[in-house]
């Protein structure tokens, strides 16, 4: 991920780019089956309309067999504002190249006025997963991709209240419940954090923020069903965002999941934002 952190020292710093304003920051999350991220983040404007933003990540996940995966996750996306409507394109990558990964390129359109906005997303991901036995036999590599559409929505009910839903299905070109279950399910199905949490049929969810005083709370729902097993992963996290100094926040988060794949897990979160205006 050196390219990323190179990119985003030369936006930062160069005088040829006429920076607007800019949020940079990371965070770390943990869960209760002893996986581990972290992560970095920009988002860099450069006129009140047009935005250049991404990420890079790593997680850590012990399974079973006495594995550890690593996995790293990027991701660069640009935004431009036509007011009111507005286009996003990105491109991701994310996974373990020696076990299951995929290369990702989304695209999304979105209407916005001073209460509401709406966005419809497609993403296409293109996935390989290299299958390995434990008795040191001859593995296979598996390639097939997934085509995503989805809707989301947030809407403001007042000053300090707002509402947001979301949504997205996937269509795989291969029968995953055909292709290699135990495969994917001995491996990757240890945490909350596994890969296996990437295949998913679809993704649903809805939250609530509230601003009390320079403090936002968020409450969150989500669920997702697996494409592998059709296994129903249940998901609530509750965020609180408050002012760390003149031009920084942190944000801490606690939540739960109940999956039918890995039980029940508690996680915890942490992550600051430093703002910057030219």
């Amino acid at each position: 991920m050196r390219w990323f952190k190179a990119y985003l020292l030369i936006l930062l710093v160069s005088p040829a780019w006429a920076v607007d304003d800019y949020v940079i920051g990371g965070g770390v999350e943990g869960d209760s089956a002893d996986g581990l991220t972290g992560a970095l983040f920009a988002d860099v404007g450069f006129t009140s309309k047009t935005r250049i933003y991404g990420s890079i990540g790593q997680s850590n996940v012990p399974l079973p067999f006495g594995i550890d995966l690593n996995t790293s996750y990027g991701d660069l996306g640009f935004d431009y504002w036509f007011d009111p409507v507005g286009i996003r394109i990105e491109a991701a990558y994310w996974g373990d190249s020696d076990i299951f990964d995929s290369v990702d390129g989304r695209a999304a359109l979105y209407w916005r006025n001073d209460k509401l906005t709406l966005t419809g997303n497609l993403e296409y991901r293109d996935f390989e997963f290299d299958i390995f036995r434990t008795d040191l036999t001859m593995g296979r590599d598996v390639r097939f991709h997934a085509k995503g559409a989805g809707l989301a929505a947030v809407f403001s009910v007042n000053d300090t209240v707002s509402l947001n839903f979301s949504g997205i299905n996937y269509d795989y070109n291969v029968n995953l419940g055909r292709a290699g279950n135990r495969d994917f399910t001995d491996f990757l199905s240890a945490s909350r954090l596994s890969l296996i949490n990437s295949l998913v049929d679809y993704r649903v969810g809805a939250g609530i923020g509230m601003d009390r005083g320079l403090r936002r709370w968020d409450i969150n729902y989500r669920t997702w069903k697996g494409a592998v097993d059709g296994s129903i992963t249940h998901s609530a996290t509750l965020n609180l965002l408050t002012p760390l100094g003149q031009n920084s926040d942190v944000q801490f988060g606690l939540g739960v999941d109940n999956s039918d794949t890995y039980g029940s897990i508690t996680f915890f979160s942490v992550h600051l934002f430093f703002y910057g205006t030219h």
